[in-house]
């Protein structure tokens, strides 16, 4: 986790793993999010959730990833030279998310390295991992970010 300064490209590590945080899943957040995004029955109607694979209510995915998303810019990004991201390159739901279940993410940097084009900025890929109370992995992501690089 960030200690309160400013990060850089410089910053980033590839290989380290930190976590980033936890989360306890909202019930009433669950309903809200999914009947405003997401209304797939599994998700806002308690009666077809029992009777799906899922056993009860679960979040959507999408939810999911807005929750890890609120971890990644409390820990470090809203403190960072962050210039945003063209985008995630894979994200994987490989397990179901139930109301009160806890989720903790971690963050990996799989690659670092400066921009060819703007040298005021650096590249940075990153391995994100959701686990729920239990250990079990149960979403995964990939993508890159910019940030800008330390004068030299």
């Amino acid at each position: 986790m960030n200690d309160g300064k400013k990060m850089y490209w410089e910053d980033f590590s590839p290989g380290v793993r930190e976590c980033i945080g936890q989360v306890t899943v909202d019930r009433q957040e669950v309903f809200e999010f999914a009947e405003r995004y997401d209304p797939q029955p599994f998700h806002i109607d308690e009666e077809a959730a029992k009777n799906s694979i899922y056993g009860g209510i679960i979040a959507s995915g999408w939810h999911t990833c807005s929750m890890v998303m609120r971890l990644m810019c409390d820990s470090y990004l809203l403190n960072s030279t962050s210039l945003g991201s063209p985008g995630i390159e894979e994200v994987k739901w490989l397990l179901p998310v139930y109301p009160d279940d806890v989720l903790t993410a971690f963050r990996t940097v799989t690659e670092t390295r400066a921009s060819a084009s703007k040298p005021d900025r650096g590249i940075v890929k990153t391995f994100w991992e959701t686990e729920n109370q239990s250990g079990d992995l149960v979403m995964s992501m990939a993508g890159i970010n910019f940030f800008l690089r330390r004068a030299t």
